[in-house]
């Protein structure tokens, strides 16, 4: 390989991701081909190797993008470290307002694309680790779980409130029900699935807050 510049490599690399990114869009992840992205890029299938050793090297490096340019963390670290105090059903309504601003916008894309690595891991559990296991930063649902939620049961806990149930059941609940949420508007909204009644994010994350609230011992 002849020697090329760093800004050349890189530059390549990212035309390939974007290309990997189009596919996944309209294919499920868990069927794509090295084939699809190769002739997405328009490069030849020994050019798309000189970059990449594989097709999930290729999704990692997706998956990680989207995580780098999609993200709560920020907002909700707005939240925490804002001055003024941020009373326990406010914030718990805030979250979950912002996870449902994240949710709705990328509804069709990214949110699309967490879903079908969902599949994949139910399908595929070791290529799903082999894709996201190396990846720097956390996804949304990671986020809340490790950061956000430990910080409202402090908040919680800091007004006395008495928790209706166990802090680890109550995260738990809040993982299955974001990732029901995540699931029923994806396929509403990206599989035409025969739902009933279309579902959208903003009106289950708020019923979701709620649940939350009485959970944790505080008043609607």
């Amino acid at each position: 390989m002849p020697k090329v510049s760093e800004e050349y490599f890189e530059k390549k690399k990212q035309a390939i991701i974007d290309a990997a990114y189009r596919v996944c869009l309209r294919k499920p992840v868990e069927m794509i081909t090295m084939m699809d992205v190769i002739e997405e890029t328009g490069l030849s299938q020994g050019g798309i190797y000189r970059f990449y050793k594989d097709l999930d090297e290729i999704l990692s490096d997706v998956i990680a993008g989207m995580r780098k340019n999609v993200s709560i963390v920020d907002e909700v670290e707005q939240l925490f470290s804002a001055k003024e105090e941020l009373g326990f059903e406010d914030g718990v309504h805030k979250i979950f307002d912002i996870l449902a601003d994240v949710m709705e916008k990328h509804l069709m894309d990214i949110q699309k694309i967490n879903f079908d690595l969902t599949v994949l891991a139910i399908n595929e559990p070791e290529r799903a680790e082999k894709i996201i296991g190396g990846i720097k930063g956390q996804s949304s649902l990671g986020y809340l779980s490790t950061v956000a939620l430990p910080n409202l049961f402090k908040e919680s806990k800091k007004r006395k409130y008495k928790l209706r149930d166990k802090p680890e059941n109550i995260a738990s609940f809040i993982s299955a029900a974001y990732t029901g949420i995540e699931m029923n508007c994806i396929l509403s909204a990206c599989y035409r699935a025969p739902m009933g009644a279309q579902c959208k994010p903003r009106p289950l994350f708020d019923t979701l807050a709620k649940t939350i609230i009485y959970l944790c011992g505080g008043e609607e």
